[in-house]
């Protein structure tokens, strides 16, 4: 494949490019932009300062100062704070700066020079550069609460982040990713497997077009010893923070990171009752076990007394009035328990009761899980 071939078949491929543009010859496509272009949150701003000695004279001890003045701060963006001991006619200073953007709005270069002419007089002058700094995404998070597995009281967290380009230009998205907090450990969700190798869901072109938004998701769970700790996981907590990487049309590189994401963690009570097992289909009238698990989630011991109360569809099997003796802050309990359901379809198991005798204090437990009720007697196409 020639080179003309090449450069035609990766203009067809970059969104930036105007419909049409391929059919152009190549010099009319290697320009800079003639204005000063935008610069946004998390990019880089670079500039190329020069001074140069105009006049017929040796210039002494010139010091070119340049300072970035934001609405919050004055930075000193300057290579070196010495003098230059001379600087001779049609001779020149120069230096360039950087700066990684962490501000929104308005920001001032200012470059000064000061210098010593050949009679002794010391001269000063500045000058001023304005620019605004534009946020270039909009990042929106939600939260999602799962179960984890019937088998643990730990809780999986669903992020699912919305990240819009409010730019003009398109964004290639380099990356995106969540680290998480200490009690969390991540997976992300955003690729899928294509035999050994597995392939991002947005497909080869990671590019994110103007005003146009993308979802991310990825799954947190809790690292086992903050799993076995039930009131750790209780009211907010940390999840972590949003890792953003692009780059715009010219291969300008840019970075973002949100701040720590909270979430409130649902909210147990004193008390939890989860499910450890639970069968997918039971038969209609026929006796069924469940394993259910309480767990302490107070900082105080228990005293626990289980009652279980039959409903119109769903009847316990045992006595009830259990007692189950005391429970110690952040521990657990697996009870074996049987019922059976007069009615068909999913039913919801509910009708448990738990009572504190220490503090008299009672827990109620309705829709616990649901369970498909069938006859046996009958085909289910009837």
């Amino acid at each position: 494949m020639s080179a003309g071939d090449l450069f035609i078949r990766l203009m067809k491929d970059d969104p930036s490019t105007v419909k049409g543009a391929e059919t152009l010859i190549l010099g009319e496509m290697l320009t800079l932009p003639q204005n000063f272009g935008n610069i946004f949150l998390g990019e880089t701003f670079s500039s190329y300062i020069s001074v140069h000695n105009d006049s017929n004279q040796v210039v002494k001890d010139i010091l070119v100062k340049a300072d970035l003045q934001t609405s919050s701060q004055r930075l000193n963006l300057s290579a070196s704070n010495s003098a230059v001991s001379e600087l001779k006619p049609e001779c020149c200073i120069d230096d360039v700066i950087h700066h990684e953007v962490k501000e929104i709005g308005t920001h001032i270069l200012v470059c000064a020079v000061s210098y010593t002419t050949q009679t002794g007089e010391k001269l000063y002058f500045r000058k001023f550069f304005k620019f605004q700094v534009l946020k270039p995404l909009d990042v929106k998070t939600k939260f999602y609460n799962a179960e984890s597995d019937l088998s643990s009281v730990t809780d999986e967290v669903f992020l699912e982040a919305q990240i819009q380009n409010i730019t003009t230009s398109p964004m290639f998205m380099e990356k995106v990713s969540l680290e998480p907090s200490m009690m969390y450990n991540v997976t992300e969700l955003n690729n899928v497997s294509a035999g050994i190798e597995s392939e991002s869901t947005f497909g080869r072109m990671s590019y994110l077009q103007p005003l146009d938004t993308r979802q991310y998701l990825y799954c947190l769970k809790p690292k086992p010893e903050f799993a076995e700790k039930a009131g750790v996981i209780k009211g907010v907590t940390v999840i972590g923070k949003l890792d953003i990487v692009w780059k715009t049309n010219l291969g300008e590189r840019g970075r973002l990171q949100t701040s720590q994401l909270q979430r409130m963690a649902p909210g147990y009570g004193d008390v939890r009752l989860s499910l450890e097992l639970i069968p997918d289909t039971v038969s209609l009238e026929e006796p069924f076990d469940i394993t259910c698990k309480i767990t302490n989630c107070s900082e105080r011991t228990m005293d626990l007394v289980l009652e279980m109360c039959n409903t119109r569809s769903v009847h316990w099997c045992g006595v009830s009035g259990r007692q189950l003796g005391k429970l110690s802050p952040s521990a657990s309990l697996s009870i074996p328990l049987k019922l059976l359901s007069s009615v068909q379809g999913l039913q919801s198991i509910s009708g448990l009761r738990l009572t504190d005798t220490f503090l008299k204090r009672t827990y109620e437990y309705d829709d616990i899980a649901q369970v498909c009720v069938v006859c046996p007697y009958t085909s289910p196409e009837s």
